[in-house]
């Protein structure tokens, strides 16, 4: 198995990374990785000598000084080849630069300059060197005003805020997901010594973005309606706002209960995509789910009885609690990346109705199973 660390895996792409692997523990080993090793030669020689795949993905973005950018991006890149240099390690090095080392600005700068000291370094060592050129990336949890235009946007409009456009370009973008893979590919090869652009995914306007997203707060996020997704890049971008909601304040929410002398009738949901309804029943004392899922887009509907429905982000302890019963009708929609499960918490016999997006594929679940 491969021994896999990686550098800035608290951050915006390397805790999907982070997390991705983990999920396949039958190929790799991951090496933990505190930022706080940049400043321990000790530490991070250790790392450095247990690896044997480092992608360096640590870095500073956003400064009110450039230089300071400039400066902290090279002194990181010089600290590792330093510790690769003093370990002997043969460790393939994956190194994340960005399309803005065509545009003149010293951030852009950091990142060529960075990515030939590594170059460097491969030739005197004869060591194994990977550099990536990779554009726009966004996805869940990205932070707001610092990764990306679509976690500012996203943030912004979850809370009734009204963003602003500056300038309306077309952006050029890649999926946090699919960059994952990208780096998957290259670290399972193994081989390095060249260099890789990495191709975006999608092209979007500034406005169509913006568009997009208002589109979701209206139909989602105020009606509880599912918006029609007619791509991938769709798909990715609604999972992507959906995790910018505040899930405390809007879940549980409740169905609108047309009663008469008949009894009830509740509509549990409106779609612009397809997918798989289930029901279920669930007896006193029994929990269902504890897994999670990377893409799909789940809603849980309690009609009868009394639930108890637990979320947890995986690299997170905060466990959101949500009560439900079915005197008052309500659901909960699983964000991606979150572990959830369900419970029967009363003395009678639950029942559930159930809607992902699509259908089960047992040789393409994306189901892992992880307690909350």
């Amino acid at each position: 198995m491969l021994k896999v660390g990686i550098t800035g895996q608290a951050g915006f792409v390397g805790k999907h990374l982070f997390n991705t692997i983990g999920l396949h523990p039958k190929e790799f080993v991951l090496i933990d990785f505190k930022r706080h090793y940049f400043d321990d030669e000790s530490k991070l020689n250790e790392f450095v000598s247990e690896c044997d795949v480092i992608v360096h993905l640590a870095g500073m973005n956003r400064h009110n000084d450039p230089q300071t950018i400039y400066n902290t991006n090279i002194d990181l890149a010089k600290k590792i080849i330093k510790s690769l240099e003093f370990t002997d390690s043969r460790a393939h090095v994956i190194f994340s630069s960005s399309t803005q080392e065509e545009n003149e600005n010293l951030y852009g700068k950091s990142k060529k300059d960075s990515r030939e000291l590594f170059v460097n370094w491969a030739k005197r060592s004869k060591g194994k060197f990977t550099g990536m050129i990779i554009p726009n990336v966004f996805g869940p949890f990205g932070h707001p005003n610092y990764n990306s235009v679509v976690a500012t946007f996203s943030h912004k409009i979850a809370r009734n805020e009204i963003p602003k456009i500056e300038v309306d370009n077309t952006i050029k973008l890649i999926y946090v997901g699919e960059l994952v893979e990208v780096i998957l590919e290259e670290i399972k090869k193994n081989e390095g010594n060249h260099l890789i652009q990495v191709k975006h995914t999608s092209e979007c306007t500034v406005s169509k973005l913006l568009s997009l997203l208002n589109s979701y707060k209206e139909q989602y996020q105020d009606k509880g309606q599912i918006p029609v997704l007619d791509n991938k890049f769709e798909l990715n971008l609604f999972n992507t706002y959906r995790c910018y909601i505040d899930f405390k304040e809007y879940f549980p929410v409740k169905f609108t209960q047309h009663a008469d002398e008949r009894g009830s009738f509740v509509e549990i949901i409106r779609l612009g995509v397809g997918g798989q309804v289930s029901f279920s029943t669930t007896v006193p004392g029994i929990t269902r789910g504890n897994h999670f899922h990377t893409r799909k887009i789940e809603r849980f509907a309690v009609i009868k009885g009394k639930a108890l429905i637990q979320l947890r982000r995986i690299d997170s302890d905060e466990i959101l609690e949500f009560y439900l019963d079915g005197d008052n009708p309500a659901y909960v929609d699983m964000p991606i990346w979150y572990t959830h499960n369900i419970k029967n918490i009363g003395s009678d016999i639950l029942y559930t109705n159930f809607w992902i997006n699509e259908f089960f594929d047992p040789n393409d679940p994306d189901t892992y199973l992880l307690e909350v």
